[in-house]
């Protein structure tokens, strides 16, 4: 196989040539890492954390017709400029990904657009980072990282990662190299179940205020980077929220449209509750009707109320105090003391949910 060479007299790559897949590397069941050089010798500009879009010929007999394309984050680091490299899951739906899988190989060339985004700590210096992703949401976080270790930065980093268990935790070795030769970085990861005899001694559960606090207790001094699945940054974002973090430091990515230009970006207006902003509660069974703010509790509003709701913990981790809402809506932050089908049958935490406008419950 021809040597790569990098040519610095030459510019570097641009989308005008064809990427060469010269390497694809198994990470975790369906996941792979694709790694492309430019075959004149250039070699790769970009920001870590940034994205780029592959064309891809999912159906090669209807030619141009037959192409997809696909955003895929950047899982290399511009530190390491010959070659670019994207680390892809499959998700059940997928048809990109699933093709690629299936069909890129080295020597196959394929057209790419980029790179691009926003997503980046470069635009964002800062003395402490916290990165918090799940699922392949930790490419971009991999990606900063690499950049930070082969820079020679002495960037504080705490790398938080959520998996289903831990044999789907991408890039998990090497990122516990990293770990192994240096103080400046901290790696925590938490999984929602083991492997099948495999032990695990780390973190169980989804992620919670209270595992923050534990793996970055000055969580509150650091510049957040968040990606993973809509559903994990909205509750990174409540967490956040309910502890009083700036959300100016806060910046995330998204695994259905990264963000080209800063101009692209949505704004961001999660339920949060108002201080000042007046609820009224319903305690349907022992039909009394308490006015409060958005910003009480429902257990609060109770005792208040001079009714007893059981309760232990009053954060949201022991589940005592869980009571069936009938109406209205609630916010609630909870630390994993009450499952995702309890919250489907209508059922509440009443020590860390809040009423926004009326809510009526069964107590």
């Amino acid at each position: 196989m021809k040597k790569p060479r990098l040519n610095w007299a030459a510019e570097p790559w641009s989308d005008d040539e064809l990427l060469e897949c010269t390497m694809v590397v198994p990470e975790t069941p369906d996941t792979a890492t694709f790694t492309f050089r430019a075959p004149s010798g250039a070699w790769f500009d970009y920001q870590p954390g940034q994205f780029i879009t592959l064309d891809l010929p999912v159906d090669p007999a209807r030619g141009a017709a037959g192409n997809v394309q696909r955003t895929y984050t950047i899982s290399s680091s511009p530190s390491r400029p010959l070659s670019i490299s994207v680390t892809v899951k499959a998700q059940p739906l997928s048809v990109g990904t699933r093709w690629m899988l299936q069909n890129l190989k080295p020597g196959v060339r394929i057209k790419a657009f980029g790179p691009s985004g926003i997503f980046s700590f470069h635009k964002h210096p800062a003395r402490k980072y916290l990165f918090i992703s799940a699922g392949s949401g930790i490419t971009p976080m991999m990606s900063m990282t690499t950049w930070a270790w082969d820079s020679g930065e002495a960037s504080d980093i705490v790398f938080v990662h959520a998996a289903r268990r831990p044999s789907d935790i991408i890039f998990r070795h090497r990122l516990e190299q990293f770990v192994n030769r240096t103080t400046n970085l901290q790696l925590h990861f938490t999984v929602e179940e083991p492997d099948t005899f495999g032990a695990w001694y780390g973190y169980r559960g989804r992620l919670s205020q209270i595992m923050l606090g534990l793996m970055a207790p000055d969580y509150l001094e650091r510049e957040v980077f968040c990606c993973g699945p809509e559903p994990f940054m909205q509750a990174v974002r409540d967490m956040l929220v309910s502890l009083g973090f700036d959300m100016d430091h806060y910046h995330q990515e998204s695994f259905g449209a990264p963000i080209k230009t800063e101009a692209d970006a949505p704004v961001i207006e999660d339920t949060v509750p108002e201080e000042g902003a007046k609820a009224q509660i319903t305690f349907a069974d022992s039909g009394v009707t308490a006015p409060c703010a958005e910003t009480d509790t429902v257990l609060a509003v109770a005792k208040r109320s001079g009714l007893n709701i059981p309760s232990g913990c009053t954060f949201g981790l022991c589940g005592t105090c869980k009571i069936r809402k009938l109406s209205g809506e609630v916010h609630m932050v909870h630390n994993g003391g009450i499952s995702d089908e309890d919250i489907d049958e209508g059922f509440i935490l009443a020590c860390c949910s809040h009423p926004l406008g009326k809510v009526e419950v069964a107590v």
